[in-house]
């Protein structure tokens, strides 16, 4: 018997096996489905674990040049994970809504950007006292509308190198914009993604906490260990 290899362990205690109903599935992720249990595709994960690979040693090579990811976890149980690895890699993340315009309208959406810094910064030295309490307060709107929106692309000074997107079907406009701007994809997807839009897919759970945080964890390791990524 084949010995399964650790990184397969890891993923099925994960729950990274689990797809979508077979009614759900993409014709593209058909040779990655391992078996088909009361109606739920299961992953193999052996393929995954090749799919994770590639991606990892495409991201250690962003790594190894200095490069910014645009990390996009939106949906409820990708939020934390993604967080969490943005501030790890100091790199930028969305995790509220997908605002259009992100990467194909940049030079707009830094704008937002710096009135967001601005205004902060005025709030935080004062310079905000000037105004009635009522224009205060709709200023403090303002600022917590910005905040939501772009707080976590303050660092995001240009189009990012590569974006890391959990469901990229559910962010399909984030994978469309990026494709507009010759931006890289990496991703995570289950089993009703259309593998051939993403350059770099990985098939795997993308509705549950504990797989989310396993890949971004796996992610976070090939760009802080660099090209030593085996």
């Amino acid at each position: 018997m084949q010995k399964v290899s650790p990184i397969v362990d890891e993923m099925f205690a994960a729950g990274a096996h689990y797809g979508y109903s077979k009614t759900r599935r993409h014709p593209s992720t058909s040779k990655y489905i391992f078996t088909t249990k009361n109606k739920v595709d299961l992953i193999d994960l052996e393929k995954s674990s090749e799919m994770l690979a590639a991606a990892q040693s495409f991201v250690a090579e962003l790594s190894r040049l200095g490069k910014q990811i645009l990390i996009v976890g939106v949906k409820p149980e990708a939020k934390g994970a993604a967080r969490d690895l943005s501030l790890e890699l100091s790199m930028p993340v969305v995790t509220e809504r997908w605002v259009g315009g992100c990467l194909t309208n940049y030079p707009e959406i830094k704008k937002r950007i710096e009135r967001l810094e601005q205004l902060k910064a005025d709030r935080a030295s004062g310079a905000l006292d000037k105004y009635t309490k009522k224009e205060r307060g709709l200023l403090d709107i303002e600022i917590e509308k910005l905040n939501k929106l772009f707080s976590g692309l303050v660092n995001l000074k240009k189009t990012p190198d590569a974006l890391f997107v959990v469901d990229p079907k559910r962010e399909h406009i984030a994978v469309t914009e990026a494709h507009k701007m010759g931006v890289p994809v990496i991703a995570l997807c289950s089993t009703d993604t259309n593998l051939k839009g993403i350059e770099h897919p990985i098939l795997g759970n993308d509705g549950s906490i504990a797989s989310i945080k396993f890949f971004m964890n796996k992610i976070g390791e090939a760009y802080r260990g660099g090209y030593h990524v085996a």
